[in-house]
């Protein structure tokens, strides 16, 4: 069987399908069984330094890919994706997806570029996302608080050690992940104080990770608890509220605070001011 290592052990891409979750012990899917063809891609990417998190993206679009056309026939997948119903957004993706494929293998083609139609997100309330902490068990509240506070993605707070955080203050120190640098952000207290809870009651020392986990693993408990908040009480908004929402409304939110870019800028670690501007729609504080 192949597979690939990360820094939380064994992750196999291909030929295992189940993998159990240490976030909470669940049993969560993994992509099915693929050609060699297909396994070989992923270890170049990994080779080329390509973070676990595109691996994953990328083996999926290429399964995906493989299922329905094939892979060592570049006019097929021009065809196939072209005649796909969905946004152009996804065609982009499963072109840049057998683009590495490509590359992969040094291997020459035609590539198609579709244009997307950048759509903001609408985002939730203060309300609606403070619900969807007052609503999660203890350790996911303290994650969905933590990103409220801090803007982070998801990833980010994976990699956050004790080590990282004045305990006292709340000063944390960010490293970033892809496309974003490493920065500080603060705490506001009451997710302080639950974050100190959390330390005595799991006994993490400094070099511990506050949440052991990979960001895959926290996306599907969020959606699970996101999809039973909405059931119960009959609101199906609430099943639009995405993970990274926190995220943006941290930074639309103190956008319409400041009217500072630069200030925005630096709380989400970009590097780029473009990017920035995307989270600068009407969101009203």
């Amino acid at each position: 069987m192949v597979s690939l290592e990360t820094g939380l052990g064994v992750c196999p891409l291909f030929g295992l399908h189940l993998h159990k979750s240490d976030w909470d012990g669940d049993i969560i899917p993994l992509p099915t069984t693929a050609s060699q063809y297909l396994i070989n891609t992923m270890l170049w990417m990994k080779k080329e330094a390509y973070e676990d998190s595109t691996i994953k993206c990328v083996a999926k679009r290429l399964a995906h890919l493989a299922r329905y056309s094939t892979l060592a026939d570049p006019e097929a997948i021009k065809t196939f994706v072209a005649d796909k119903q969905c946004s152009n957004a996804y065609k982009e993706s499963l072109i840049e997806a057998y683009a590495i494929n490509m590359r992969s293998t040094n291997q020459t083609w035609k590539q198609l570029f579709y244009n997307r139609y950048d759509k903001l997100p609408k985002l939730p309330t203060e309300e609606k996302l403070n619900m969807m902490i007052a609503k999660a068990e203890r350790r996911m509240a303290l994650f969905l608080s933590m990103s409220k506070d801090l803007g982070t993605r998801p990833i980010e707070l994976t990699w956050l050690k004790v080590a990282d955080i004045d305990l006292t203050n709340g000063v944390v120190n960010i490293t970033g992940a892809k496309h974003t640098i490493g920065r500080t952000g603060k705490l506001k207290p009451q997710t302080l104080e639950m974050l100190r809870a959390h330390i005595t009651r799991k006994n993490l020392n400094l070099t511990d990770r506050i949440f052991p986990t990979i960001p895959d693993n926290v996306c599907n408990l969020y959606r699970r608890l996101r999809n039973h908040v909405a059931e119960k009480l009959q609101d199906p908004t609430i099943r639009q509220i995405r993970l990274y929402d926190f995220r943006h409304w941290r930074a639309s939110i103190e956008y319409h605070r400041t009217k500072d870019l630069l200030h925005v800028k630096n709380l989400l670690g970009h590097k780029d001011l473009r990017t920035t501007l995307r989270y600068t729609h009407s969101m009203k504080p």
